[in-house]
């Protein structure tokens, strides 16, 4: 006789009223909210705006279920297109059956959809919800014991799981595998919110700090099942998996810590302001610039620029003083044309009192212009 062990659930549905609840369903959807209500204040620490996350997550969520059931179906194909099985039953997904990795993958597409329509670089937008997609993950585990699914070898352990009869399954105590799962994901969040404090992750690393402490428990617990599953070289497809995307976790986080140290100074832009580290364009000409009159230049036309060609900037540099080379004040003749009688006998702005002094070189000027 068993003294102890996890019961499971009669029944993995609950009716309110004429509407069916599944319990498979229910964690899904609770773990999505946690997953973005921590997204949230994790990002607005790290100086982004209320509401971003949940925005995205409109992209990321329905990409990340398309993407899960797809890698369950194609991975386990026989259970929806061997003999004797119906293919609808391929979208019913809540009857259990979704692949984390095909999750992970294609959410990440939708994420990175949302991300690029408002300008946020997808790393940053990782970083801030890896916790909360692990911690998902373990109240995702729960709908497996609602569904009596995903449970490990025959044990007699006081916190064995009893399993009763059903279709592809055997009455009897086994390892509650989802449990495990569900509590090493809970210590993964624990590790990667610690990580982050204590190093400041950016770019990136602590979603691939997550991703690779996700697949060390992932191996192990998954060679402990006993349901269908392909196999290569003896050794469950699942594992294989694992430990090929915890090898890319490691190299991400090790590489990026060496071309891009630090965190993100700036995780959302304000709008308008192009994207993060993007400076203002400056402004067109050199600065003091003068144009016409304010050059101090007389008889050219409205807008030319002043300019050293032409004279008619006046200071030490384009000789405002009439001396034996120009004999004329700066400005006089820039126009190309006759001057006008008014300017004759007038000193530029720039000539000062040397032009005033020596009305002979202005007229001199004035008979050179002809």
């Amino acid at each position: 006789m068993d003294l102890a062990y996890i019961p499971s659930p009669s029944t993995g549905v609950l009716h309110l009223g004429p509407v069916p609840l599944r319990g498979y369903a229910f964690c899904i959807i609770i773990g999505v909210f946690v997953a973005v209500w921590l997204g949230n204040k994790r990002w607005i620490a790290r100086g982004g705006k209320a509401g971003t996350v949940a925005d995205i997550a409109v992209w990321a969520v329905p990409f990340g279920l398309v993407g899960g059931r797809l890698y369950h179906v194609i991975t386990d194909y026989q259970l929806y297109f061997g003999e004797g099985e119906d293919w609808v039953d391929a979208f019913k997904i809540w009857e259990g059956g979704l692949g984390i990795w095909g999750a992970i993958a294609l959410g990440a597409l939708g994420a990175w959809i949302g991300c690029r329509r408002r300008g946020i670089p997808l790393p940053a937008y990782a970083d801030a919800i890896a916790p909360g997609i692990v911690i998902a993950q373990a109240i995702g585990r729960w709908g497996n014991w609602f569904n009596q699914e995903l449970y490990g070898r025959p044990t007699d352990l006081p916190w064995a799981l009893r399993i009763s009869a059903g279709p592809n399954r055997e009455a009897g105590l086994y390892h509650p595998t989802f449990l495990y799962e569900s509590l090493w994901c809970l210590g993964v969040a624990a590790l990667v919110m610690w990580a982050d404090r204590r190093f400041r992750l950016g770019h990136g690393r602590a979603f691939a700090l997550y991703v690779a402490a996700y697949c060390a428990g992932r191996g192990w617990i998954e060679y402990m099942r006993v349901d269908e599953a392909h196999h290569v070289l003896g050794v469950r497809l699942n594992v294989w998996t694992a430990i090929l995307v915890f090898l890319a976790a490691v190299a991400y986080i090790v590489l990026s810590a060496r071309l891009r140290p630090g965190r993100e100074e700036t995780v959302e832009p304000e709008p308008g302001a192009g994207k993060p580290g993007e400076a203002a364009p400056e402004r067109a000409g050199k600065p003091g610039a003068t144009t016409g009159i304010e050059g101090g230049k007389a008889g050219t036309e409205p807008g030319t620029e002043a300019g050293k060609e032409t004279g008619t900037e006046a200071g030490p540099e384009t000789g405002t003083e009439a001396g034996p080379g120009t004999g004329a004040p700066a400005g006089a003749g820039s126009g190309g044309g006759q001057p006008r009688k008014a300017d004759l006998g007038k000193a530029s702005p720039g000539a000062g009192p040397a032009t005033a002094a020596d009305p002979e070189g202005a007229a001199d000027a004035a008979n050179g212009t002809r």
